[in-house]
């Protein structure tokens, strides 16, 4: 029996011990909000910041630490967003300066602290500074504020190199000067409309402390740094033949990739921490870095570098518990090294959900990042069950947490919506090839017999909602004890009250190869990723994923329970 084996200490393998620091942010639960899609009070179909503090004392409800706000600054929107036309202001889709601060007042009344997105490496064609570049032309200091390079061939009609754009196509457009001749050429990593600056100019700097103290003196909690391993790019600008995000492929390690991950980007990121250093209230900075292994991505963590940074291995795990295992062993073990906390994550704004995502059976087999209506359909129930199931194990985790809105309703994504509503800059710049990230991008479900779900009150909705998210409806799931917006209201106050954020991790063994079992203080954690029910070690039972995940003393396959060992 277990009971048996778990009164050997040889069945337990330390693989984190207990952290005795106690910043806020090593044990953080933060919940991204997606400003266009949380919810709509002014009723033109788009969410905005009042809708956000509107309904702030319902996130509390969830007893987050943080709430992470996508761009929500003035710009054209080409890219949700993430093309920025000034840095320092509020677009009017989403409200005003005044209605931020109403936020900040209302999530401080809250103990929830905002952290908001910065984008550094690149901004939208129509921000002053990349207009003041055009019109000044070839080696002025206004043009040394982004990557212009002249072309190569005869007549400088081909691209300066041969990178290409992560959203598809070149990663450079030419202009035309000012006296209308073909002109230079600049470098833009995502869409065209958003030039990349150029980090080795001492004005871009100067420019990004200066809107890090716009924010800090508002009172954020600190800043989500946008494709963070990005901005410096490698002298020279060789060309590459790997992956255009920079991962590693077949001859194509990410490390040598010319555009990301290059030394000098750690000194902006020390001069950021001196700033947010200056601040009191423990400011946090978080980085969205691409980086593999999980052993180069702590450079990013260093002591006084970020606080923190997403980990997409643990994003894109398979449902398969030796993967599983190794990721979250090798990510502890290498942020330890470093005195960093690790992150865990399961969705976000730029992939599909993992309720849809661990309900995909088939092999798919159009490339892109979203799943269509034409695409094989995920199977509902199975995701649904490992969703909730991988979710309990991660919020068992020592470390921080990223949950993203909507989630804790179990939402799958929109995995039928029309390609007449897609907005993702992907579908187009691939003419559809690539699908785009609008299906988890999808306005929330409020309301279950409301005009948009509750939404918005005027009924409009900036993408089209399932009509099956109607169940899914918070109202709805308020009134179910055995919903997964309950499952994680029990989970997340569980984690809190046993300091799971603080605590330990050690691996349980007796479990076949398919079960992922650890132990972190006195509360055993297991996942059933396999075919077989297995049996729960001797203790109190204090969480399951689901209503009927165990079995007589047995946790049944694809689910999730929590023991408090005896």
């Amino acid at each position: 029996m277990l009971s048996s084996v778990l009164d050997d200490s040889s069945a337990l393998t330390l693989v984190h011990p207990s952290s005795g620091d106690r910043e806020w942010w090593r044990s953080s639960v933060i919940y991204q909000i997606y400003p266009r899609s949380f919810r709509d009070l002014n009723g033109d179909g788009v969410g905005d910041l009042q809708g956000i503090t509107a309904e702030l004392a319902t996130l509390a409800e969830l007893d987050i630490d943080a709430v992470w706000l996508s761009p929500f600054y003035r710009s054209p929107q080409k890219d949700a967003g993430y093309d920025v036309a000034d840095y320092c202001s509020v677009d009017p889709i989403f409200g005003t300066l005044e209605d931020f601060d109403a936020l900040i007042t209302e999530a401080s009344r809250h103990h929830i602290r905002v952290i908001v997105d910065l984008v550094p490496n690149h901004c939208s064609d129509a921000h002053p500074l990349f207009q003041a570049a055009l019109a000044a032309g070839p080696g002025s200091p206004e043009r040394d504020m982004f990557i212009f390079r002249d072309g190569t061939g005869e007549n400088g009609d081909t691209p300066p190199n041969n990178w290409q754009s992560h959203f598809g196509g070149p990663a450079w457009t030419r202009i035309t000067e000012p006296d209308g001749t073909p002109g230079q050429w600049y470098l833009h990593l995502f869409d065209s409309s958003q030039p990349d600056f150029n980090w080795d100019s001492p004005a871009v700097h100067a420019e990004f402390e200066r809107i890090l103290r716009f924010w800090l003196d508002r009172g954020v909690g600190g800043f989500r740094v946008d494709v963070a391993h990005a901005l410096i790019k490698k002298t020279g600008l060789p060309d590459w033949g790997g992956r255009a995000d920079g991962s590693s492929s077949e001859g194509y390690p990410g490390s040598e990739a010319p555009m990301f991950g290059q030394p000098g980007i750690h000194d902006i990121y020390r001069s950021w921490r001196k700033i947010l250093d200056s601040y009191d209230g423990d400011r946090v900075l978080c980085a969205e870095a691409t980086i593999d292994p999980i052993e180069r991505l702590t450079d990013w963590v260093r002591a006084d570098e970020m606080h923190q940074t997403f980990n997409f291995a643990y994003l894109h795990h398979p449902w398969h518990a030796p993967a599983l295992r190794h990721v979250i062993e090798s990510s502890l073990r290498a942020f330890d090294q470093v005195g960093a906390p690790t992150t865990w994550v399961l969705s976000n704004h730029d992939v599909v959900r993992h309720v849809s995502r661990f309900g995909i059976t088939t092999h798919q087999d159009r490339p892109g990042d979203g799943i269509g209506a034409a695409d094989p359909q995920p199977d509902h129930g199975l995701g649904i069950s490992r969703a909730r199931a991988a979710t309990l194990l991660m919020l068992g985790l020592p470390g921080g947490v990223y949950l993203y809105q909507g989630e804790e309703l179990g939402l799958p994504d929109h995995t039928r919506l029309p390609d007449e509503f897609r907005q993702d800059p992907t579908f187009h710049r691939t003419a559809g090839e690539r699908l785009g990230r609008d299906g988890c991008r999808v306005p929330l479900p409020w309301t279950s017999e409301a005009p948009a779900l509750g939404f918005s009150a005027a009924g409009g909705s900036w993408l089209p909602q399932p009509e099956e998210w109607q169940h899914l409806a918070r109202d709805v799931q308020r009134q179910d004890r055995d919903s997964t917006l309950n499952l994680y209201r029990t989970a997340l106050d569980l984690r809190r009250k046993l300091d799971l954020g603080n605590g330990s991790l050690a691996w349980l063994t007796g479990y076949p190869d398919s079960v992922l079992a650890y132990v972190n203080g006195n509360i055993a954690a297991l996942m059933n990723m396999g075919s077989d029910a297995v049996p729960l070690p001797q203790g109190e039972l204090i969480a399951c994923s689901r209503n009927g995940a165990v079995y007589d003393g047995f946790l049944l396959p694809d689910n999730s329970a929590w023991v408090r060992l005896d």
